[in-house]
């Protein structure tokens, strides 16, 4: 359809030209010589168009697609070597092991070795840094930990508290 509109479009345009170039001109300027010169340049120009525009490929169609073919599938049966046996499964007694106290940790060892006004000291700074909330007594109990290891982690320092000597100097930079 777009070829037709094409060539129809393209043979009313010649046609318009035609009878431009048709129109009486001077006559001095037009003889018959040039008139038919003109006329022939105008055809050859027409004709290349209509032999152009035929020459064209045509537009490919898209060729449709075969449709699938259903296969069922085909059952095939395990094959084994030996029919499977049933093992019971063999009891293994659980391991207990005591979860580790918080009184036996490092923290613990290097915060019971100070003074008792030293341990005041301590807990009241953790207080005063809004990591301790307990009652400021002196002893060390799961609070205190939990405070120690919140301030040390927020330090960047909970490395410290796995030796006693780390611990020490976490605790003497909360003292003095």
């Amino acid at each position: 359809m777009a070829s037709l509109k094409t060539k129809a479009l393209t043979l009313s345009l010649i046609t318009t030209l035609m009878a431009a170039l048709a129109v009486p001109a001077p006559a001095l300027a037009w003889g018959k010589n040039e008139q038919n010169f003109t006329k022939g340049v105008v055809a050859a120009l027409i004709a290349g168009a209509i032999i152009k525009e035929m020459n064209k490929p045509a537009q490919a169609q898209p060729l449709p697609r075969p449709q699938p073919v259903y296969q069922p599938p085909i059952y095939q049966p395990p094959v084994y070597q030996q029919p499977p046996v049933y093992q019971p499964p063999v009891y293994q007694p659980p391991v207990y092991q005591p979860a580790p106290s918080v009184y036996t940790t490092p923290a613990a060892q290097a915060f019971n070795s100070y003074s008792r006004n030293e341990r005041l000291r301590i807990q009241s700074t953790l207080a005063n840094y809004g990591y301790y909330r307990g009652g400021i007594d002196g002893s060390f109990g799961p609070g205190t930990y939990q405070a120690v290891t919140t301030f040390a982690q927020a330090q960047g320092r909970l490395a410290d508290l796995n030796t006693r000597g780390g611990a020490y100097g976490l605790y003497d930079g909360l003292i003095y």
